[in-house]
């Protein structure tokens, strides 16, 4: 590898494998597979999703939506609460595709309903317990009332109940992750059979996490899944039990600049402008910024969680080493850092991407 600076490289093989299989369990449980680009933001890897006839993708901003609506992708929902103030681009992006809209308050249909130039397609945000955004599962009579007023409009297509169950996050082991999406499905098809039996019915129900799409098999009592981070996945979700560590993806190859050995410590160029500040808590080290592995030719050795990134500043990376790893590892060499976090590694790096 002729690297010079931190890079961030994926494994192109892994990547597909990680695609083929979710892309399999959502066509084995009959669901729509609507896959965020978040994660990866690049051209080269949704091209990996086209050619296995994913046609629909998941976006976190109105930006982004335009990216890729750019490059042909035309049926596009932007999982975030509408932003308002981007009315004039929101209008442009829904004139060109299919556009699919997050809306949990009357203020916003209000608006839409006054500013929008075209019909739209609109999920209704839930939160099943994340309590991040959206409208609390059980508050049944605002998500009535939200219903009723989009349904007046002839400017909305009102399509189904969207939730993001991102609380899968905190929890560890398959059992606990797959408890949370049983939950989480039992709240959305309550709130789906509490609207039928308003007359709003054909409501579809949209579920997008990784952890619980990753661990679960049958999604039948779902309409669409939406994952995003599966694409890549990192010792987050290594941690968490969603992913072994053969499915981690991505590294962010950094050169070694520094030694220390009475600390057995390595310092890299590589800090919080390549990882962010995201970290995690495994069982011997409070905080984690990712595992650190030789590299091998094509891709990188196996984890030992004993040498790890320990804290980060701007460029500045501090690697804690056991005695052989600290004394193979010479400066000017490169070392892969899985990172805690690909989703904010790549939107970091992604001018620095290498495909191998």
């Amino acid at each position: 590898m002729q690297i010079v600076k931190p890079v961030f490289v994926v494994n192109k093989q892994r990547v597909k494998q990680n695609i083929d299989l979710m892309y399999l369990k959502a066509k084995k449980s009959n669901v729509n597979f609507r896959p965020h680009f978040k994660t990866h933001q690049s051209l080269q890897i949704a091209s990996w999703f086209r050619e296995k006839g994913v046609n629909s993708i998941t976006v976190s901003s109105v930006e982004m939506a335009k990216y890729f609506a750019k490059y042909g992708w035309k049926d596009i929902t932007i999982a975030f609460p509408t932003n308002i103030l981007e009315m004039d681009e929101i209008n442009k992006l829904n004139d060109q595709i299919d556009l699919n809209l997050l809306v949990e308050s009357e203020d916003v249909a209000w608006f839409l309903d006054e500013k929008l130039k075209k019909p739209v397609n609109v999920w209704i945000k839930i939160d099943t317990g994340y309590g991040r955004t959206g409208i609390e599962w059980d508050n049944a009579d605002q998500i009535l009332q939200l219903c009723r007023t989009i349904r007046k409009s002839k400017k909305f297509n009102l399509t189904g109940l969207l939730t993001h169950s991102g609380h899968s996050y905190q929890v560890k082991g398959k059992e606990a992750i797959l408890k949370i999406y049983r939950d989480t499905v039992k709240k959305m098809t309550q709130v789906r059979s509490q609207l039928s039996d308003q007359g709003i019915s054909s409501m579809k129900i949209s579920v997008g996490d990784t952890p619980t799409c990753s661990v679960v098999e049958d999604f039948s009592e779902v309409d669409e899944i939406r994952p995003g981070n599966f694409v890549f996945y990192d010792i987050m979700q290594l941690n968490i039990g969603s992913c072994r560590e053969q499915d981690i993806a991505v590294a962010v190859v950094c050169p070694v600049v520094a030694k220390h050995p009475k600390r057995n410590e390595l310092i890299l160029y590589g800090g919080a402008v390549h990882f962010s500040k995201d970290y995690i808590s495994d069982e011997y080290h409070e905080k984690v910024y990712g595992y650190v592995c030789e590299l091998q030719e094509n891709t990188w050795g196996s984890i030992n969680r004993q040498n790890y990134l320990a804290s980060i500043s701007q460029e500045h990376g501090v690697v804690k080493a056991t005695t052989d790893f600290f004394h193979r590892i010479q400066i000017g060499d490169l070392v892969a850092v899985l990172p805690a976090h690909s989703c904010l590694a790549m939107n970091l790096m992604k001018n620095d991407l290498m495909i191998i």
